[in-house]
């Protein structure tokens, strides 16, 4: 596939961005900024990404730097004006932020059709490019420390044809390494067999693994392939190996060392090649000094051993993972635009995950499944202690005592927007709230904002500069478009497209913008203003 460069300012943005075009294929190389990005040679990749903050007065900098390659621009704050001085300077195509990832995926399609004149021959891709970028793996998420090393053991192993075994707790990944390591083999082109060794019965495991001849058993009606000849020529994959009976270990090591197959009741021998990678979660070295396993098989499978780590010692990834997974969930249910919110996203990060990315997913399609709208609460996963108790989400906030609560002033909440948001109040963080409004329900006065003002936020506020206290008395912080959801979709039954702009202190106009970008369509229907 491409090569591609990224120019974006902040880290996290890169990296989503590397893993969309990683998924496609391509071979991605990130720059920090304008400077990085002229070090890189921009005109040798076929795509430039950039940020449009830093590609300079209508682009110019970064298209001349770039010149031919196409460059795609992606703008925080985008404008129509910008919009067509950028294209009319020569961009391929201008995206806002956050934008669509079939949209931009599309865009990067077209982009790399564009005809090149004059362009430089782009250099071969590495024999593995068919698998990801050399350092890591398509399908597989996540930079921390233990990760990149396994990218490595990965790039190393894979074009050697040596049997590799793959170690790790139960929902690590395993399958995904085998398949990783198969892509960048040069036995990608032939077959990847995948057998789960624990999910076979002991009386049926060897007619499974070398097939049998017609009436070699009771019910043999047939003949039939076993699994390991139809893996001749590319990848056999045997997941929880250490789940195979005595009996077939034999028969396997027999395949190891001699390449040589014999199905069950047949007299001729058939000969495979086959690569051999094999995953368990159980120590098997133990196994063997018990008898569970045979030695000498042990040292066959064990000649490039790769170790999973669990999930609760991968740090952010677990972030990362949970976004990457949401996406898909909610796709697959109709639920596009999910998120989770502040609170359950530390509840995600804290958590030990025994039962690690399987149980990462399904806690998330749990969520997606029982959320009433698009943010999901930390109950909405139904996480549970060792013990089997619902895991106690910890508060992101502590709510200040001196505050009075929703119950002491019920009429102190003005007309604004924090009059009914989740049945709570909307407020300001402390440290946005000027002192006349800190001081208000102290003297008896209404407590007033901007956002009882009926105006919007103030611009500097940060995301996380929203909260909403609900019924429970909890506080959750909301970024901006989250509490603008939350609004709308709490007070569209009853309010009019006008009043409900008014409460939020902008226009009709902006308002449905911001409908089409979240996903809140208009509900048909008239609606009547609330009586004042």
């Amino acid at each position: 596939m491409a090569r591609i460069l990224i120019v974006e300012k902040e880290g996290a943005s890169r990296n989503t961005l590397q893993h969309l075009l990683e998924r496609e294929g391509h071979d991605v190389v990130q720059a920090s900024g304008l400077e990085d990005a002229r070090l890189q040679h921009p005109a040798d990749f076929a795509l430039v990404i950039c940020d449009s903050e830093l590609a300079g007065e209508h682009a110019d900098p970064i298209l001349s730097a770039s010149r031919p390659t196409p460059v795609l621009l992606l703008a925080d704050n985008p404008s129509l004006h910008a919009a067509i001085g950028c294209l009319k300077a020569g961009a391929a195509d201008y995206l806002p932020k956050p934008f669509d990832q079939q949209a931009f995926a599309r865009s990067v399609r077209d982009a790399l059709s564009l005809p090149r004149q004059g362009a430089p021959s782009a250099a071969p891709p590495p024999p593995q490019a068919h698998a990801g970028t050399a350092n890591k793996p398509v399908e597989m998420i996540g930079h921390c420390r233990a990760m990149q090393q396994v990218y490595t053991r990965i790039r190393k192993v894979a074009p050697a044809d040596v049997t590799v075994l793959v170690l790790g707790e139960s929902g690590t990944g395993k399958e995904l390494v085998a398949r990783a390591i198969h892509r960048q083999s040069e036995r990608h082109q032939a077959p990847l067999i995948c057998v789960n060794c624990a999910a076979i019965p002991e009386t049926l495991i060897e007619s499974e693994l070398f097939g049998h001849e017609k009436g070699a058993f009771t019910g043999a009606t047939s003949s039939r392939t076993g699994l390991i000849e139809a893996a001749d020529g590319g990848t056999l994959f045997l997941d929880e190996i250490g789940e195979l009976p005595l009996d077939a270990q034999a028969r396997l090591l027999r395949v190891l060392q001699e390449g040589e197959i014999r199905r069950v009741g047949a007299i001729e021998t058939r000969y495979v090649d086959i690569r051999l990678i094999a995953a368990t979660h159980r120590n098997l070295h133990q196994l063997s000094a018990s008898g569970e396993f045979r030695l000498d098989l042990y040292y066959r499978l064990n000649v490039m051993e790769i170790d999973l780590p669990p999930l609760r010692e991968r740090g952010d990834d677990v972030l990362e993972l949970a976004e990457y997974l949401l996406a898909g969930i909610a796709r697959k249910h109709g639920r596009d635009g999910m998120r989770l919110s502040q609170r359950a996203r530390q509840e995600i990060h804290h958590y030990a995950w025994p039962g690690n990315v399987r149980e990462l997913e399904n806690a998330l399609e749990r969520g997606v499944i029982l959320a009433e709208r698009r943010i999901i609460a930390p109950e909405d996963l139904g996480l549970r202690t060792p013990s089997g108790q619902p895991l106690q989400a910890t508060p992101a906030a502590t709510a200040d005592p001196a505050a009075p609560s929703t119950a002491q002033t019920p009429k102190t909440a003005g007309k604004g927007a924090a009059k009914g948001a989740m049945k709570g109040t909307v407020k300001s963080a402390a440290r946005d709230a000027s002192p006349e409004t800190a001081s208000a329900p102290a003297t008896g006065q209404p407590a007033t904002s901007q956002q009882d003002k009926g105006q919007p936020p103030p611009a500097d506020t940060p995301r996380s500069g929203l909260s909403v206290v609900g019924d429970a008395g909890e506080e959750e912080d909301l970024s901006l478009e989250d509490y603008f959801q939350h609004f709308v979709l709490e007070h569209q039954d009853h309010m009019s497209e006008t009043e409900l702009a008014r409460r939020l202190g902008i226009s009709r106009k902006n308002l449905w913008e911001r409908r089409q970008r979240l996903g809140i369509p208009r509900r048909k229907g008239r609606r009547s203003s609330p009586a004042n």
